[in-house]
This record gives structure tokens, C-alpha cells and sequence, in this order.
């Protein structure tokens, strides 16, 4: 009985310094936000390239049987078209794709008045996940911001460490950089700057506050491990002795 009265009041203390631990940040080196804005107010400037995916409009303004309406780019990055079957768009922007389209035309239209609309964007969106109510990919609006992505799946959970979202991302050499951002500042407004703008296929990731993983081990070493016996009452293991059997001449504990 000695040593389960020891095993729960060590399992106690352990449960009070997972709750008290609180790790400086759980990126090792992450990047400047600085660096991260920098990266997004770049990208927003540059004109968009086609990828696999997007949906286009192709007009032809003096030609409008020509014209080709919500016509998909194919996985290989190709599109066809009456006159073109197999023209590669996918890397390119929808003036360099006008600019193809016109020449290729040229030879059957007299004025080959060529107009590319991106309708949809394939790649336009973010993935949310730990930590918010469902998981899973965001359609990337205008400008959209940490904040905002959380709040299109449904905003965190009451286990979110708020103060430790980590954003992932590729930088325009494809190399992943990570940072961390304090959502706590953006919430009380002392420091609107941790709300980064985000770019496409950037990661928000949502970790479990300290006490939810505390929680986690009291359910699954507590409740699960422990004989049923220290669940009912733990006080009773902590600050009481159990009764001696009775000696032989009667009476009980003196």
C-alpha cells in the first residue's frame, strides 16, 4: 500500500511539471517574420503563373467561336483548343499564354485578339491542422492572414497553444522555413504583426497547449494504467492509512 500511495503522489508531481514546463519555442530556428512578410508582399506583386489545375477562360474578341469557356490545365500542364490541341500553359502567365495563343492563331484568324482569364486558381489555398475544429485545406482568399485561415475551419480548440502556431512554408527556391507566431498579441492587440499574411501551400499548424497534453497522460496512464482502486478516491490514498486487521484479543489501531 506504501508504494501506491508513492506511485500516485509521483504521478502528481510529474502532472504539476508537465503543467509548469513551457519550452521557449518549438521551432529551433525559426525564421523572422520580418522575412516571412517580405516573402508574401513579393509573391502578391509578382504576375500569377498557370499551373495544373486552374480553370481558364479563352477569348477571341473578333472570333467568338473560337472562344474556349471554364477549360481546365491538364495534370501534364497542357489545354486544347479548336484550333490548337496542345498547347502548354502551366508555367506561364496569362499574358505570355496570350502571347502564344495569338501567334499560334495567327495563321487562321486575320486579327487573332487573343484574352486569357484565370477563372479558378489550383493552388490557391493553405492547410490548417493540430489544434482547430476541422482540419484540412483553406481556400486562400485576398490577403488572408494566419487568423483568418483558422477561422475558415472553424477556429481553435480550447486544448490550442495560441502562443507557439507554427507557419510553414517554401521560399522561392524551394527550401521549407518555419516560424512561430504569438496569435495571444494578435487577440489583445498588443502586437498585430504575428497575423503574417499568407502565401499558397503555406502549412498553419496549431499545437496542444501544455495542459492538454497533461491531460492526455492523466487519461491514458492514469485512468487506463492505475488499478481501479486509485481512481475512486485518490484522497484517500494520499492522506489516509488503512485500518490494521483486528489482533486477536480485539480492538482496533492504537
Amino acid at each position: 500500500m506504501e508504494l501506491g500511495r508513492w506511485k500516485v503522489v509521483g504521478i502528481l508531481v510529474l502532472v504539476v511539471s508537465l503543467a509548469a514546463c513551457e519550452p521557449n519555442s518549438l521551432v529551433v530556428k525559426p525564421a523572422p517574420l520580418g522575412q516571412m512578410q517580405q516573402q508574401t508582399a513579393t509573391y502578391l506583386e509578382k504576375e500569377y503563373v498557370i499551373t495544373p489545375g486552374d480553370v481558364l477562360d479563352v477569348k477571341f474578341m473578333y472570333n467568338p467561336e473560337f472562344n474556349e469557356l471554364a477549360m481546365p490545365v491538364r495534370p501534364d500542364g497542357r489545354i486544347s483548343l479548336q484550333l490548337a490541341p496542345d498547347i502548354k500553359a502551366a508555367g506561364l502567365t496569362a499574358s505570355q499564354l496570350r502571347e502564344v495563343l495569338s501567334e499560334k492563331y495567327a495563321t487562321e484568324l486575320k486579327t487573332p485578339e487573343v484574352a486569357v482569364i484565370v477563372r479558378s486558381f489550383a493552388e490557391n489555398r493553405v492547410f490548417v491542422d493540430g489544434e482547430v475544429t476541422t482540419p484540412g485545406f483553406a481556400d486562400l482568399g485576398p490577403r488572408m492572414t494566419v487568423m483568418r485561415a483558422i477561422d475558415l475551419k472553424g477556429g481553435v480548440r480550447e486544448t490550442a497553444r495560441l502562443s507557439q502556431v507554427i507557419i510553414i512554408r517554401k521560399d522561392f527556391e524551394g527550401q521549407p522555413k518555419a516560424t512561430v507566431v504569438d496569435l495571444r498579441k494578435v487577440i489583445n492587440g498588443s502586437d498585430l504583426s504575428q497575423d503574417i499574411k499568407l502565401m499558397p501551400y503555406d502549412i498553419v499548424y496549431v499545437p496542444k497547449s501544455n495542459i492538454a497534453r497533461v491531460d492526455k497522460f492523466v487519461t491514458e496512464y492514469v485512468a487506463n494504467v492505475l488499478p481501479p482502486f486509485y481512481q475512486l478516491n485518490p484522497y484517500n490514498v494520499l492522506f489516509t492509512t488503512p485500518l490494521a486487521p483486528k489482533a486477536a484479543g480485539g480492538g482496533g489501531l492504537r
